[in-house]
């Protein structure tokens, strides 16, 4: 969590920003932590890092584009020293993945003093903007952002006493995802950031403006219909291979499902909900894209050190939190890998 100072810090810079830039996280956590400081202001301008959850020079010419004042960057793991030194101007790093070192970046990530921390961006980022005249009316957004990178957050109790419909009473966390119709919100901040860019980038500006999650499930205005019915069409895509992954269930402890998709990627998503519904079993779901597997890996165990040990001597990468983690690895390198992730997990439950 941040701590006084720090939440100060990051008013008074958003506050007196003039054309601040968010570059931030193509998942729900990434676009609920902008949604919650953007709205404090309604100023500047969002950018989703949707490629490699890293910002390196490739993004300069963006921000020479846009020109910001202040560049604000949320749930993004990796951020390169290139780019801090060429873009030279004010930045402001909140995150929660592994701590790098730089220099002249206002850094802040819980895991710095603690390294088994686990704070959502989006936890933080409400931080900052409670007390705002947005707070109460944004409480739905810090909510789903937070569940949706798997954390139950404190003020849980808040939310059901102000949102009975969505979650009548407090529950387990896969409960509250799967068997709720909060978990519906919950993925309406993932779906919203599938499909053609200019659909995206619309929703995400129609988005920005809407003051209950009820002005979309029930469809109360123009803008509510507008982002339920994308909602709708992304989850009926969803639902389809979600039941092809299903039958990918075998008595193996391992849960393998590929697929191609030229359009929208699900794999994280799928993989979350495969973990809930199978938690004795891993899973791996994987996609295709420019010679490289793209995939999720999910388990309701320790699974980080088994990856590490799994790519060495492999073309590819891979990381994240110790139950849920994304790797990329070269086609030809595939099967080697899937072989030597095996037989870690041999060894790590032995």
């Amino acid at each position: 969590m941040l701590n006084p100072a720090q939440i100060t810090l990051l008013q008074e810079e958003l506050k007196t920003a003039k054309n601040p830039l968010f570059l931030y996280d193509s998942d729900a956590d990434g676009l609920c932590s902008f949604l919650l400081l953007y709205r404090m202001h309604m100023e500047g301008k969002g950018v989703r890092v949707t490629d490699s959850s890293k910002i390196d020079e490739q993004l300069v010419r963006k921000v020479q584009e846009i020109q910001p004042d202040k560049i604000f960057i949320l749930d993004i793991p990796v951020l390169s020293q290139e780019f801090v030194d060429a873009v030279k101007v004010p930045l402001f790093w909140i995150d929660h993945h592994q701590p790098q070192e730089l220099k002249n970046v206002h850094y802040f990530n819980p895991r710095i003093k603690n390294p088994d921390a686990y704070v959502p961006t989006t936890r933080m980022a409400y931080q900052v903007s409670q007390g705002s005249s947005q707070d109460e009316q944004d409480l739905w957004i810090a909510a789903a952002g937070c569940l949706a990178d798997w954390h139950m957050p404190d003020f849980i109790d808040h939310f059901i006493e102000k949102y009975p419909e969505l979650l009548p009473a407090k529950d387990s966390l896969t409960a509250t995802l799967y068997k709720h119709p909060v978990g519906k919100l919950v993925k309406l901040f993932f779906f919203l950031q599938k499909g053609p860019s200019p659909e995206v980038r619309k929703s995400i500006q129609v988005l920005s403006k809407i003051k209950s999650p009820f002005e979309i499930f029930h469809q109360e205005t123009s803008a509510g219909k507008f982002l339920y019915k994308r909602f709708e069409k992304v989850d009926a895509r969803y639902e389809e291979i979600l039941a092809q992954a299903k039958k990918s269930i075998t008595k193996s402890k391992i849960v393998l499902f590929t697929y191609n998709s030229s359009q929208w990627s699900f794999t994280a998503n799928i993989a979350n909900e495969l973990s809930a519904l199978y938690p004795k079993k891993v899973i791996i779901i994987a996609r295709e894209k420019s010679g490289s597997m793209k995939c999720s890996i999910r388990a309701q165990f320790p699974i980080a050190g088994a990856l590490e040990k799994a790519l060495v001597g492999i073309e590819g990468h891979g990381g994240g939190h110790p139950n849920a983690c994304g790797a990329v690895i070269k086609e030809e390198d595939w099967l080697r890998f899937l072989e030597h992730f095996k037989e870690e997990l041999k060894h790590d439950s032995g």
